[in-house]
């Protein structure tokens, strides 16, 4: 059976929130912080809160950006899975292309992501990511069985519409929203992987 693994991002491939980090570099990391958790947790709309942290995060230089990301911290469990795993496992993050890329290089597989462009020295956010909507598109590619990890409300869709879907609290709880899809809830980078091999 041809199988697809769809994992989210921050906070479930990465060690840390992403935003929050490029925040630290104008001084307003513990408002992006608490900007990105109310989103995470369902309370405001992932797009309408994106579009502004983006606007806010845009300040920051696209160089400045890259290396602040490229430090930022992958599961090693994960890693190893999905680089082991390169050609069914995916990607899936409502992050824009421009500032994951880093990341995205050291994971060596698929990517779905919201994208962006630099136009004279500001962001401009193209395409907010639906992943519903990647889930659907994977189906038609053929794959058969469709296995979601995700930890925010914006990862809800795409954990309903998965075989099986796995709510994943490794960095922190998942929001509500995410469990209540979930067939699944893990805590640990290792278990989460255990159980993956053995699907």
């Amino acid at each position: 059976m041809k199988t697809a693994f769809c994992f989210d991002l921050d906070g479930t491939v990465s060690s840390l929130e992403i935003l929050p980090c490029i925040a630290s570099e104008l001084g307003v990391a513990d408002e992006i912080s608490t900007l990105t958790r109310i989103t995470m947790d369902g309370l405001i709309p992932f797009e309408d809160s994106f579009r502004l942290r983006c606007l806010i995060l845009g300040q920051v230089h696209p160089s400045r950006i890259a290396s602040i990301v490229s430090e930022v911290p992958l599961d090693k469990s994960l890693l190893s899975f999905i680089q082991q795993n390169k050609e069914n496992s995916f990607i899936v993050t409502g992050n824009l292309d421009l500032w994951i890329a880093p990341l995205l290089e050291r994971c060596s597989c698929h990517a779905f992501s919201s994208k962006g462009l630099y136009e004279n020295n500001r962001i401009r956010v193209e395409k907010v990511l639906n992943k519903a909507d990647v889930i659907m598109a994977l189906r038609k590619e053929g794959y058969e069985r469709i296995i979601a990890i995700g930890d925010g409300a914006n990862d809800a869709p795409m954990l309903a519409l998965a075989d099986i879907s796995i709510a994943y609290g490794g960095v922190h709880p998942p929001a509500q929203a995410a469990k209540k899809v979930a067939s699944h809830i893990i805590h640990e980078g290792e278990a989460l992987c255990k159980m993956l091999r053995a699907l």
